[in-house]
């Protein structure tokens, strides 16, 4: 077996590490095979009959990327022309489509979070996935459960959902069940640990003058790893996701895109994932090594991005050709990707990619990186629909109400309203004006980064505020806005007049590519951006009815004014997309009532999170090390453990009403005993004969687009054909241990065909709970259900049940959920599964984790 130059230095750098006492990633192969089980079966019958009439280079094709900016998506693959399939497009982002037109900006992830509402979810998933379908789009790269939230500055929480695993499952889950259902492909990211922007890449941190040569390892212990960071990703394979992407940082001192530990035991034998992984755009670091730990797709195939070489392409046919990679395994690769196309229907719904992300032009180069072949690249289909509707809903609903003293809603009498802060007003440069809205101008409705989209408009709240009162007011309201954030005496004037003064500010983050005033993705810290808080202080000294509204990605520190008696209401919004300011105006005149609970804690001080974000390297110009030693305890977990009090808790939320909680009620329900999984899988289909170089060379009659990555041979030299200087060193020594086994393999005791164990999610206890709304107009209330999971280090509880529910005045409604097995188990490491501990379980329900006025014990569960 052979090995070239990259995979040597994979693994010689690997064994420095494990020299050092560094966290370890224990090895696990080989690389489970597609089983079909389930609601996979048909979508595995076709993917086999398909891929048993491949070539090995067709497969190749299909598994690697044409390379950066060759095609209009911002990565594709290879094809199948002799079978008349065109490579399948990837395109960003989780909130609508990148570097795309005519298509909408929808809500981040973190405003879907605040809503609570499932049914949000589900309808903000089959929107986007209808517009990627309209436009040609294979697999939308999201939704993200990657970062969580450990670190709350983190730069690309607001591309998530929420701190808390379950919030983010469920919001996970019903995301994806709406793309899929709307014809395409969903991709949960970034697997797994993603939770800093600081060193993801070793490259890009050298640039900002790091001198380090590895990316940042999360080092996460087994436990944590499963009860919190797994935890979503299980809801997601549970949905059917046909894809996961595969994180740029390094977990436990081994890359996320060929760490064969999280990839191959945790993700496809244990949870059963029947999709493919592919990689993060510059996260392949290695060829054989990648292959074997689990990476299924190289995206968008080159090196790096620009570079004429592939780990994969003709290489990845080289190693299946000397016997170095299984034909099994590439088979696997295919067919997991061709079972995800026909599992969400992409026969049935595809269309070619009609627009570029490359250009805005309608004519262009259809090889862009080298600008080949010109051709018409935008055909400016409108993708729209009535989806602002959904955004705008999205956007109201997920608006917080964290204060409120008899200031809101407004009428439509006031006798002057001053809007003050630059957040409130339009981006002179426009709405797109800074790539990747790469920076913080005017109001705030998305972060930067490329879980971004184009924005087809963007509605500032001053634009509807005034159109609020020109359209429904009684003719007299003056409105008079300042939008500079340091002209404080114009403030103070127009303040000083206003009866009602409404602050906009916010604080901004996005992606590590991209530095916004210092902030190199991740926030500098957690205090509002620009002159926000002057703007504030200002305001509230000059008018006794200030409210102050904030767009931002996460928690800021509130702490010097949230109290002050002047300030009378204050509402979070977020990141609401295309319809900001409609959203915001819906809630302040009480069309809305607001609804929504915070997904996050706001507390005193950053030093009540926990541990800060890494932001020098502590490891020489290795890998800088990222101990997750906070271990389950993050956000209002770890203020629970502390006794900190937050200023605003986890799940808290006013409302234009009141609500009373009673008569909690617990049903045990019957349910077999568990038992761990046993036995063995099948062995590994092989579904073809990879036959002699020759039958690769480059084939006649193509015309060779430049750096174009290609699956063919330019010799039966093989050593030549890989351009590889290291190739023919004799390495069979660093094939790893079993790594190209395609016997029968044992399964994992908490393993199963979706998700883990299928145990694991039976139904042990119904409770139900009565909620009366007490006040004098409709209202939305969230229940939420938290377990005390008992035992020592634990946390003091732990959310697991929520929905949100319409109560008229005076009405009573009974809310039901069921606990399942998984909700009360923990993870114990020394038998590798999850347990119910014989610790006393305990119930609680209430409108927010510090408000839980009913409570039980459970009994005991075997």
């Amino acid at each position: 077996m052979k090995l070239g130059w990259l995979e040597l230095a994979a693994l010689t750098a690997a064994s420095v590490a494990s020299a050092k006492d560094l966290a370890y990633s224990p090895p696990y192969y080989p690389s489970p095979w597609m089983t079909g089980e389930g609601d996979w079966s048909e979508a595995y019958r076709r993917a086999v009959e398909f891929v048993s009439n491949l070539t090995l280079a067709e497969k190749v094709n299909i598994t690697t990327g044409s390379g950066w900016e060759q095609e209009r998506c911002v990565g594709e693959t290879g094809g199948v022309p002799r079978l008349g399939m065109w490579g399948m497009c990837m395109q960003d982002s989780p909130l609508g489509i990148r570097d795309s037109d005519y298509s909408s900006g929808f809500s981040a992830g973190v405003n879907v979070a605040a809503t609570w509402d499932k049914r949000l979810a589900y309808q903000r998933g089959m929107a986007m996935g209808e517009e990627h379908r309209d436009k040609g789009v294979d697999v939308q790269l999201g939704p993200v459960a990657g970062p969580l939230g450990k670190y709350p500055e983190g730069g690309r929480n607001w591309e998530g959902f929420a701190p808390d695993p379950v919030l983010t499952g469920v919001m996970m889950a019903e995301t994806i069940k709406g793309m899929q259902d709307a014809g395409i492909i969903a991709c949960a990211k970034h697997f797994i640990g993603n939770e800093q922007e600081h060193f993801r890449q070793s490259g890009e941190a050298q640039g900002y003058g790091y001198n380090i040569s590895e990316s940042v390892s999360s080092n996460i212990d087994d436990k944590t790893m499963h009860e919190l960071y797994l935890w979503p990703f299980v809801d997601a394979v549970r949905a059917g996701v046909g894809s996961v992407m595969c994180s740029y940082n390094q977990i436990n001192n081994s890359y996320g895109c060929h760490n064969s530990y999280t990839l191959n035991k945790l993700l496809k034998s244990e949870l059963g994932f029947q999709g493919f992984v592919m990689s993060d755009w510059g996260a392949h670091h290695s060829g054989v090594g990648a292959t074997l730990a689990g990476l299924d797709m190289s995206m968008p195939g080159d090196v790096a991005l620009g570079s004429p070489y592939s780990f994969w392409g003709t290489n990845l046919t080289i190693s299946v050709l000397n016997g170095t990679v299984p034909e099994w395994r590439v088979d696997d690769m295919a067919v997991r990707i061709m079972a995800a196309y026909y599992k969400v229907g992409r026969d049935r719904f595809r269309t070619p990619p009609n627009f570029s992300s490359w250009t805005r032009d309608e004519y262009g180069f259809e090889h862009f990186m080298v600008n080949e072949n010109y051709i018409k690249l935008n055909e400016r289909v409108n993708v729209q629909r009535d989806h602002a509707r959904v955004i705008r809903k999205i956007g109201s609903d997920s608006t917080v109400l964290l204060k409120n003293k008899g200031a809101l809603p407004l009428t439509h009498n006031e006798r002057f309203i001053g809007i003050l802060g630059e957040d409130a007003g339009s981006n002179p440069y426009g709405a797109n004006g800074c790539a990747d809205r790469g920076c913080d101008n005017g109001t705030l409705a998305m972060g930067w980064g490329s879980g971004t989209a184009n924005f087809p408009y963007l509605i500032t709240p001053e634009q509807a505020i005034q159109n609020e009162v020109l359209n429904y007011g009684n003719g007299q309201t003056n409105v008079f806005a300042i939008t500079n954030d340091w002209a404080l005496d114009a403030i103070a004037s127009v303040a000083s007049q206003a009866s009602v003064a409404l602050v906009f500010v916010n604080a901004d983050s996005g992606e590590g590519f991209i530095n916004v005033d210092g902030n190199e993705g991740d926030r500098k810290n957690m205090t509002l951006w620009r002159n926000g808080e002057q703007v504030i202080k200002t305001a509230s000294k000059n008018c006794n009815n200030t409210i102050v509204i904030m767009h931002t990605p996460g928690a800021v520190l509130v702490g010097d004014w949230y109290d002050n008696p002047n300030i009378t209401a204050i509402l979070w919004a977020g990141l609401p997309g295309q319809e900001s300011g409609r959203s915001i105006v819906d809630v302040l005149f009480g069309r809305v009532n607001p609804g929504a609970k915070t997904p996050f804690t706001w507390g005193k001080t950053r030093k009540a999170y926990g541990p800060a974000l890494l932001t020098e390297a502590n490891n020489g110009h290795g890998a800088p090390q990222d101990n997750f030693d906070d271990g389950v305890h993050v956000d209002y977990r770890r203020f629970d453990k502390d006794n900190e009090e937050p200023i605003y808790e986890f799940g808290f939320g006013l409302s234009y009403t009141t609500f009373n909680f009673s008569d909690l009620k617990v049903t045990p329900l019957p349910a077999a005993k568990y038992s761990p999984t046993t036995g063995k899988t099948k062995e590994a289909p092989t579904l073809g004969k990879a036959g002699n170089a020759s039958d690769y060379l480059f084939p006649t009659g193509i015309m060779r687009v430049r750096q174009y990555l290609y699956p063919y041979l330019n010799s039966t030299d093989l050593r030549k054909s890989s351009a590889d200087p290291y190739y023919g060193l004799d390495a069979k020594e660093y094939i790893p241990d079993g790594a190209t086994d395609g016997t029968a393999q044992p399964r994992l005791p908490a393993s199963g065909s979706s998700g883990g164990n299928p145990a694991l999610f039976d139904d042990l206890f119904q409770v139900t709970a009565t909620i009366t709304n007490t006040g004098s107009v409709t209202g939305d209330e969230v229940p939420q259900l938290y377990v005390s999971l008992g035992g020592e280090n634990e946390p003091v509880k732990v959310l697991r049940q929520f929905d949100r529910v319409s109560i008229a005045p005076g009405q009573k409604v009974q809310w039901t959920t069921t606990l399942t097995r998984r909700d009360l188990s923990n993870w114990d490491v020394p038998s590798q599964d999850w347990v119910i501990t014989e610790a006393q379980k305990k119930v609680y329900v209430g409108s927010s984790s510090r408000k839980l006025p009913l409570s039980v014990e459970l009994p005991s569960v075997e």
